[in-house]
């Protein structure tokens, strides 16, 4: 009953990587934008993943809502950073207009930068955080020292990228990334 949203949040996370490469091979406008896209509906995805994994496990409900809570600001701060790339600061670029790189996605220190990690960092890693403690049954404990791993990569990166260097941020993708790519995996395979 659950399976198909865990074949659904591997898939998804397959296509984001591939449009990463995607981008990093072509570099063009539109490999950007298919990047972008792709990752403002992988937020819905493993919003809806992990709740369809705290309803099979039967997670606590004060946890349940605060994962909710976390993985709605993932998806809004989401959508803000990535649309308003779209919208606004790529087509004034393209007019000519010369928009400060802190204004930018793609470099750090930026404001659009700062709203996505606040998004995939902190937000995503506590709501794994809250996945994984929300999870009581014993004979599930492989997706909450899955989940747990998960949060805490993001928030790793997170807090990484704001206080030691910029490339410390690549620790949360193995987080939102990877790590939910074997989440998805595991879910899959198991007897939920």
């Amino acid at each position: 009953m659950y399976k198909n949203i865990f074949i659904i949040g591997i898939i998804t996370c397959v296509l984001y990587f591939v449009a990463v490469a995607g981008f990093l091979v072509f570099k063009t406008e539109v490999a950007l934008t298919i990047w972008e896209l792709i990752t403002v509906l992988s937020a819905p995805v493993v919003m809806m993943v992990l709740l369809k994994l705290q309803q099979a496990v039967g997670s606590s409900s004060v946890y349940k809502h605060m994962a909710t809570a976390f993985l709605a600001s993932t998806c809004a701060l989401t959508a803000v950073a990535h649309f308003v790339n779209i919208a606004v600061t790529r087509p004034l670029i393209s007019q000519g207009i010369n928009v400060p790189t802190y204004f930018q996605i793609g470099y750090w220190p930026s404001v659009e930068m700062a709203v996505d990690y606040v998004a995939w960092g902190f937000f995503c890693g506590l709501a794994f955080l809250c996945v994984a403690l929300g999870i009581k049954n014993s004979l599930h404990k492989r997706v909450k020292i899955t989940s747990l791993i998960c949060g805490l990569l993001c928030l790793l990166g997170f807090f990484g990228a704001l206080f030691v260097h910029e490339n410390c941020w690549y620790i949360a993708i193995w987080g939102y990334g990877i790590g939910f790519i074997v989440l998805c995996s595991i879910l899959y395979v198991s007897k939920l």
